[in-house]
């Protein structure tokens, strides 16, 4: 029997250590299971077209790994890979409706899962000529208000305006580009707590802290905690797994007034050495285990 094969994708164009981390990370938690995993960069594979038929031009192009860790947002060339038979985690349709925040809440609201309330912001072409829906805006969500560009992680493209005068500066900053308009959660001012989720079930959980902004990330200063969820907080962040189609995902709750769990966001390419130096929790190997099980399945 041949050895079961995976690639690992990862962004050629993002130099900051922590993706190849990733990458690396999860290539070791591959060998650990016995698969061979071989690192690649989302720029040698190709999308490419011709005579009405789809391939991939590339080094690589004429290979074919049992499955593959997609570590990247690049959707076009995950959805080409599961177009020529080949098991991606996560899926393209997971990753575009965790990457893109509009989407992403509209997908939640469909499955009636809590989070604030928020506001997608009409489609503009070039500049912001009509802001008269600002007043609405303002009427519904009020202030403080968090606006959040559609695309971003880290905690990064998410803003947070105290007035009207703020609001609408901002607005036309951003111009065309796509965003949302959403409540403060006072009670969860600068904490939140993120649940790795593998299989649908909770695998690691820490609390994120920070003095210094309202944004709880590690990247803006946070500091992490271990953290035991409530079964409400588990059973939150395993359905916003399933909603979102992952197979895994880095799941951020929000502390309601009353405790009650708020969904802040679903990661589909949530990093995980953050949470391994917080608990001790190697989610990758969780994530292989899972992979290895639905592809023998």
């Amino acid at each position: 029997m041949s050895q079961t094969s995976c690639w690992i994708i990862y962004n050629g164009n993002l130099p900051q250590k922590k993706f190849m981390d990733f990458a690396q990370w999860t290539a070791s938690a591959a060998q650990k299971k016995g698969i061979k995993p071989t690192i690649i960069k989302n720029n040698d594979l190709l999308v490419s077209f011709k005579n009405g038929t789809s391939f991939l031009a590339g080094r690589l192009k004429d290979e074919r790994p049992d499955f593959v860790l997609f570590g990247d947002k690049d959707i076009f060339l995950a959805r080409q890979l599961e177009n020529m038979g080949i098991p991606v985690f996560n899926s393209a349709d997971a990753i575009e409706t965790c990457d893109n925040k509009s989407r992403m809440y509209q997908t939640l609201a469909h499955q009636g899962i809590l989070f604030p309330k928020t506001i997608i912001a009409p489609k503009v072409f070039g500049e912001l000529h009509d802001d008269s829906h600002c007043d609405m805006v303002i009427k519904e969500i009020g202030f403080p208000m968090v606006v959040k560009e559609a695309y971003g992680s880290f905690g990064m493209q998410v803003h947070l305006v105290q007035n009207e005068a703020e609001l609408l500066s901002l607005m036309k900053t951003l111009k065309n580009t796509e965003y949302v308009f959403q409540e403060m959660v006072a009670s969860s001012y600068g904490r939140d707590v993120r649940i790795n989720i593998v299989g649908g079930k909770a695998v690691a959980s820490m609390l994120r802290k920070s003095e210094t902004d309202f944004r709880a990330n590690v990247s803006f200063g946070g500091k992490t905690e271990p953290y035991t969820p409530t079964k409400e907080q588990e059973d939150l962040a395993a359905a916003c797994a399933e909603a979102a189609g992952t197979a895994f995902a880095g799941v951020d709750l929000l502390f309601g007034e009353d405790g009650t769990p708020i969904v802040c966001e679903i990661n589909s390419n949530a990093h995980i050495r953050s949470i391994y130096d917080c608990t001790g929790i190697d989610v990758a190997d969780h994530m292989m285990d899972h992979i290895l099980r639905t592809i023998q399945s």
